[in-house]
């Protein structure tokens, strides 16, 4: 488990939800994160491969296939890679499998959308693991998708059926305009380093993120332009906003208060990715800020065109984008909050547990239903 991500948001209220399991992971990297003890590493841990998730790929497999005693009634799978390949010995050996998949591993399914996927190693192996994968994926009880892309995805790749159960997003504090947490250095910031209008995009700054489209966007609106977050893409970023001519302001690793205002102050919130959910276009909405996002990937669908905001098929497209633009200007707020309530964490808390119910047939204490569950958040 890593120290952020949405991976990771997921998995803490599906702790929640589940409060007396013990979590398997290949390594925690956020060890503040759970009850002292709850977590419970594989050999991967205490290795160099640790925080090498290209090289660490080819063990992952066997390493959840051999996780040792437990004992179970069921076993729920959070799985980005290969954690629902997991099999346990003891009494958990038979338990029913249930995997919550944000999506079958792109490095080997997709790799078109995930450059990592270009690694020898993984470009060697890939063509096994395909196979063992969707072995793997059929000894399932039930799978939950994150989306329905995700779903399509894991038709077209697994040969298996899914539900979808989206995954929860905090927007009840996104949404609380009673307060807003900023200290009072980020406070001066906004008054004299953020420009008073402005579009935003924000994520991790990596490529797939695709933030030069962002810069591209407020170019093609001639709007000043706004990036947060932090990442190994960083200096990329400025060279291109340089080089493009882009009226661009960085904020550097925000606070959860500093982006939430930025969300709040914003003409409309950029997002250019194929993501297989998205959870910063719901966390915009929030606050109340239209979003344009592609039509394709999660995100096409929590942006609804003309209510919360626009769909483009290719930010390329700078007529398209202004189109987009004047089209989210008309949006209501109340709307983008209405709209992103529906994916709050009440919201997957219900789904996730009914599903649990529905397939394990567990009694309604479900928080004490179980004694084991596997995850993983190796990406």
């Amino acid at each position: 488990m890593e120290t952020h991500g949405g991976a990771e948001k997921v998995m803490e209220e599906i702790a929640k939800a589940f409060p007396d399991a013990p979590i398997h992971a290949l390594w925690d990297d956020a060890p503040l994160r759970f009850e002292p003890h709850r977590v419970q590493e594989t050999w991967l841990a205490r290795t160099a491969l640790r925080h090498r998730k290209d090289l660490a790929l080819p063990f992952m497999p066997i390493t959840w296939r051999n996780m040792g005693p437990a004992e179970a009634d069921w076993i729920l799978c959070s799985s980005h890679l290969f954690a629902h390949h997991a099999r346990f010995g003891g009494g958990a050996r038979e338990a029913p499998k249930l995997v919550y998949a944000y999506t079958p591993a792109r490095y080997i399914w997709n790799p078109e959308l995930d450059a990592r996927g270009a690694n020898p190693l993984v470009k060697a192996v890939s063509p096994i693991f395909r196979n063992l994968d969707r072995k793997r994926a059929a000894e399932a009880h039930s799978i939950a998708a994150i989306s329905n892309f995700v779903r399509a995805r894991i038709a077209t790749s697994w040969h298996q059926d899914s539900r979808v159960i989206y995954p929860p997003v905090d927007v009840k504090y996104f949404a609380d305009d009673s307060v807003d947490g900023l200290t009072d250095a980020e406070n001066e910031y906004l008054e004299k380093g953020v420009p008073k209008e402005f579009v935003l995009g924000a994520s991790r700054f990596i490529p797939y993120k695709r933030l030069e489209n962002v810069i591209d966007a407020g170019i093609a609106l001639n709007q000043p332009i706004v990036i947060a977050g932090t990442g190994p893409q960083e200096q990329f970023l400025r060279r291109y906003a340089l080089d493009q001519g882009g009226d661009v302001t960085f904020v550097i690793q925000p606070s959860l208060a500093l982006l939430r205002e930025l969300f709040r102050r914003a003409l409309v919130f950029i997002f250019p990715p194929v993501e297989d959910f998205g959870i910063v276009p719901v966390e915009a909405m929030a606050t109340g800020t239209p979003v344009i996002a592609l039509d394709t990937g999660g995100a096409a669908e929590t942006v609804l065109q003309g209510r919360t905001g626009a769909l483009v098929n290719d930010f390329k497209n700078s007529s398209g984008v202004r189109e987009a633009f004047l089209l989210s200007q008309d949006v209501q707020a109340a709307d983008c909050k209405r709209r992103a309530f529906e994916f709050d964490t009440p919201v997957f808390t219900e789904a996730l547990t009914n599903w649990v119910r529905d397939e394990t047939g567990a009694s309604s204490e479900l928080q004490s239903a179980y004694t084991a569950a596997a995850q993983s958040f190796a990406r």
